[in-house]
């Protein structure tokens, strides 16, 4: 294949598609201060065995790989400078989070959302990475988008200082994609909040119910995903090197840390709605009650007058004449008013 690669040569959902063959998305040269230069699939292989020096002083390397290749895979496994845990880190399968420091070395399994559905209901898949002061190499086995925003990023802008500034702008991209997904469902709580506001006989509480119940859903699967993030951040066992603290630990923990909040503060809304959703249909089912206990006790005397007509006795009080029905029932019609009139004076009704 040729030496170099134009970044737009294949489309791919996360970049550049370095070489199909084995798996490279992509690989940059990046000197602090200067563009990116695209290395080819030969030229990488020999900045990770050392054959290359680096171009200038500060010059790291970023390495992508689909890991879903086997040669991306064991090209991965087979990079000396890194430790065993590190390359089996890259190629794992598991979705946990971590993330763990030997000497100047930096490595873990971060989660991201995929793309392979709306941004309302969005997969979410784990990206891999190891980082040294002069090498980046991250791994998936789904297109990342943080990890291709990242990229765009790098291409835009000049090249950092070091290359834990992208694990930070991955992680960066990911606490963005958390706060959308938040400010989505902070409207449909708008929504639900504006439907309990208006509460009268005609609101559907089910449609409430449901936007509710899918915000806490979401909100619940979030948090299931970023807090263990946190977690590792604010881990007083992590120590990770001095090159790599700023950017991997104090602003990555601080963006991971308010995306949480946030979340956490939807969680709250949402629980509160819920509680006044669930008091919302118990005045509902007590003035259902009211009603039907109201009709029940002005009917009761009416059962009995009819009751009372309804016994096959003798010398039935108005069982001869033409008008007797309609004379019984104004003495229904009569009890039912002093029933009424009754719960009136005792402020029953």
């Amino acid at each position: 294949m040729p030496d170099t690669i134009a970044p737009t040569d294949v489309p791919y959902a996360d970049g550049p598609l370095a070489d199909p063959a084995d798996g490279l998305v992509w690989a940059v040269s990046c000197t602090p201060g200067h563009r990116p230069v695209q290395l080819s699939s030969r030229q990488a292989a020999q900045r990770l065995d050392g054959v290359a020096a680096p171009d200038a002083d500060g010059t790291w390397t970023w390495l992508h790989y689909d890991v879903v290749h086997t040669a991306s895979r064991a090209r991965v496994e087979s990079i000396a400078r890194l430790s065993e845990e590190a390359r089996a880190t890259l190629t794992g399968t598991d979705r946990g989070t971590r993330l763990e420091a030997e000497d100047d070395l930096v490595y873990g399994a971060l989660p991201a959302f995929d793309d392979s559905m709306s941004d309302d209901d969005t997969n979410v898949s784990a990206w891999r990475f190891a980082v040294l002061p002069d090498l980046l190499i991250t791994t998936r086995r789904h297109p990342v988008p943080a990890l291709g925003a990242a990229y765009r990023w790098l291409q835009r802008d000049e090249t950092p200082r070091t290359p834990a500034e992208i694990v930070d702008r991955t992680l960066l991209e990911f606490a963005d994609s958390v706060r959308r997904n938040i400010a989505m469902l902070d409207d449909q709580l708008d929504r639900a909040e504006d439907l309990l506001l208006t509460l009268d006989q005609h609101t559907d509480f089910g449609r409430i119910s449901g936007l509710i119940g899918k915000v806490r859903r979401r909100s619940t699967e979030l948090r299931r995903v970023i807090s263990p993030v946190d977690r590792i951040f604010h881990s007083e066992d992590l120590e990770l090197p001095e090159w790599a603290e700023d950017d991997i630990r104090d602003r990555s923990q601080r963006q991971i840390h308010a995306a949480l909040d946030d979340l956490l503060a939807l969680q709250d809304r949402a629980r509160s709605l819920q509680d006044e959703l669930a008091s919302g249909q118990a005045e509902e089912t007590n003035r259902r009650l009211y009603t039907v206990s109201v009709v029940t006790t002005l009917m009761l005397p009416a059962t009995f007058v009819t009751g009372f007509f309804g016994m096959n006795t003798g010398g039935m009080f108005l069982a001869s004449g033409a008008m007797g029905t309609v004379e019984a029932g104004g003495v229904c019609f009569l009890f039912m008013v002093i029933t009424w009139l009754l719960l009136k004076f005792a402020k029953l009704l």
